[in-house]
């Protein structure tokens, strides 16, 4: 196995000045530029969309002329890995989108709060990614973990390509059995807040049974997201910035797709195609092509992937009732 480009004992200061920067970053976001409590309209999405992707393009160009500076031709490489995770990450993200707009129609959330409950689940999402990154660089240090995890993504892809996508029943799902026993809920709306005091009792308010859903659904496509991101690239500070940065525009993502997502009915044999080709390059793909499957090719498959099943939806397009949960669980 190659030694890493960014060994943690030499690099922890970075990840603690990249946190602090991504905080101050979410800070700006909700007290300054969304202070108001308002809906996210298109125009206003679009632009967050592009500011985000922007940051995440100047930190890979960053990354590019650091690695040049200090190991040469190995910046090509890195650059190549951090955009092809950024990509994987954020169409990963877009079949978050499926369960989202499912949540927040259940709980009749107001667009006014979406913004909101969306921020804190960023936060949560950050805290979880980096829990999820930490053990994978552990165990992707033994040999036999590295085919268990390629096996494990071609098999949770073949699942979606073959599994038929069902509708979920969220009052039955046992987030929602748990959040009853652990603490009452009032089904009246309180605002933006997340509890509320009826006859002196406190209630949880369906923001914050909302907000866990959200926290929830994020860990389970976590467990695959991640993997995703080791089979591009061992270097687990390539593997957070890129899965950082693309969380960081879901949220605006989301609000410039929300209503458009029920169109992309063909995006899960996408999503299931990736999946499959990252768990191949993983389990023997690398090993064919002597440790490392080449990068350009990967980012072309990719592309290509979500690029057809994108198109292929829009072209023929499919009349959608129901929100469902976009990889048949």
């Amino acid at each position: 196995m190659n030694m890493p480009l960014f060994p943690f004992a030499e690099y922890w200061w970075f990840y603690v000045a990249f946190s602090a920067f991504v905080l101050l970053l979410l800070a700006a976001d909700l007290g300054i530029f969304h202070r108001n409590v308002h809906a996210i309209a298109f125009r206003e999405a679009a632009i967050w969309t592009a500011v985000w992707a922007s940051l995440a393009l100047l930190f890979c160009l960053g990354l590019y002329w650091y690695v040049y500076a200090k190991f040469g031709p190995a910046s090509r490489l890195a650059a190549l890995e951090f955009l092809t995770g950024y990509i994987v990450e954020w169409s990963l993200s877009l079949d978050n989108m499926f369960v989202f707009v499912l949540i927040f129609s259940y709980f009749g959330v107001s667009d006014r709060f979406q913004h909101r409950i969306l921020f804190y689940g960023i936060l949560g999402a950050l805290a979880f990614r980096g829990a999820f990154i930490a053990i994978g660089s552990v165990l992707l240090q033994y040999a036999w973990m590295v085919g268990i995890f390629g096996v494990f993504l071609v098999l949770t892809g073949a699942k979606m390509l073959f599994t038929p996508a069902r509708p979920v029943d969220l009052a039955k799902s046992p987030v929602m059995r748990l959040l009853q026993k652990c603490l009452p809920i009032t089904s009246n709306h309180e605002g933006r807040q997340f509890f509320a005091q009826v006859h002196g009792k406190l209630y949880a308010t369906p923001l914050l049974v909302t907000l866990a859903f959200i926290e929830i659904t994020d860990i389970i496509f976590a467990i695959d997201s991640v993997p995703a991101i080791f089979a591009i690239t061992r270097e687990p500070l390539i593997v957070f910035t890129s899965n950082v940065f693309a969380i960081l525009g879901l949220r605006s993502m989301y609000f410039l797709l929300a209503d458009a997502v029920g169109r992309f009915h063909l995006l899960r044999y996408g999503l299931a195609a990736v999946l499959i080709f990252v768990g191949l390059k993983m389990a023997c793909l690398n090993q064919i092509w002597h440790g490392h499957f080449p990068m350009g090719i990967s980012l072309a498959v990719i592309g290509s992937a979500l690029g057809a099943s994108i198109g292929l939806s829009l072209a023929f397009p499919k009349k959608m009732n129901t929100p469902r949960l976009a990889r048949g669980g």
